[in-house]
């Protein structure tokens, strides 16, 4: 999978994810009221709600970028009826083209790490049938368990040909009360990413390894030292825009190839209309707004990176 969401950033040009994180207040009221008319307001009618806010956006970007990435919590907030929604979500995206990074950060051990791995990237036994359930291409996943945490997600991803991003760097202020912590005079969040980069090896692609790393635009001195220590990782850049990374932070942490980094951007884009840089689009044109700020992110960061060229 790894070798197909590389492709797809070679194709589109495009080193960007966008976050498909849908609050209901990024959704306009004219979708708002349809759908609470047919549903009423309720945990299904916001479910439909999210569902269609998606799907508009996706149709209005989907040839734009390589991939997407639901965060599952958005979902979650609103019961069976909003997963429901995620799994249309998700399914829409595959049969638009796009790789789909599902959002889901989990961290478990035993049985429980392999049913999340199973369920999200593998397939279920039910019976003589096996079936696949919410079936995204990459997912996240925090390496607090280690080893015992991690390795039954290695396990699928290599029977499915899936990928993992790995919490290596987050871009939240707080970060740095656990990932900063000296531990024999260096920051944990380098262990983290040498064992990142000695999971990967254990599942390569072509050129970089199906267990990529996630580490926050909001720290670009820190994307340096990490990209150094992973060569062969591809890393998730979460953090752009709306957190206050721009494209002139990130170039340290792409290779001398162009590729091995994909930038995250959520309300930035699928709420772009509620911008001032985008307020000429009404809230009608709302995936027209999320279009335009796509386009100019993806200028952004080729312009950074051919800048540094």
């Amino acid at each position: 999978m790894i070798n197909k969401l590389i492709e797809k950033i070679k194709k589109t040009n495009a080193p960007i994810v966008v976050g498909l994180d849908p609050m209901l207040s990024y959704v306009p009221e004219h979708i708002l009221q349809k759908a609470f008319a047919e549903f009423g307001e309720t945990l299904e009618g916001a479910a439909e709600a999210v569902w269609q806010f998606n799907k508009g956006i996706v149709d209005c970007i989907c040839d734009l970028i390589p991939a997407v990435k639901p965060q599952i919590a958005m979902y979650e907030q609103f019961g069976v009826c909003g997963l429901q929604a995620f799994q249309k979500t998700v399914d829409y995206c595959h049969n638009k083209g796009l790789v789909v990074i599902g959002d889901i950060k989990r961290g478990d051990i035993g049985s429980t790490s392999a049913a999340y791995a199973a369920g999200h990237l593998g397939k279920v036994t039910v019976g003589k049938n096996k079936f696949s359930a919410f079936d995204e291409d990459f997912a996240t996943v925090n390496p607090y368990f280690g080893t015992d945490g991690v390795g039954p997600f290695i396990d699928v991803c290599r029977q499915e040909n899936k990928g993992l991003f790995i919490l290596v760097k987050t871009s939240n202020p707080s970060s740095g009360e656990f990932q900063d912590r000296l531990v024999d005079g260096r920051p944990l969040y380098e262990y983290v990413g040498e064992k990142v980069a000695e999971w990967g090896a254990q599942h390569m692609g072509s050129s970089y390894s199906y267990i990529g790393a996630v580490v926050g635009a909001t720290y670009p001195e820190v994307g340096k030292i990490l990209r150094r220590a992973m060569p062969h990782t591809y890393i998730l850049v979460p953090g752009y825009g709306a957190q206050g990374g721009r494209g002139a932070d990130l170039v340290h942490y792409f290779n001398e190839d162009g590729l091995g980094a994909i930038v995250n951007s959520s309300r930035g884009i699928i709420a772009a209309y509620k911008q001032e840089q985008y307020a000429r689009f009404a809230p009608s044109d709302y995936a027209e707004a999320s279009r335009q700020a796509v386009l100019d992110m993806i200028a952004d960061i080729n312009g950074a990176l051919e800048e540094a060229r």
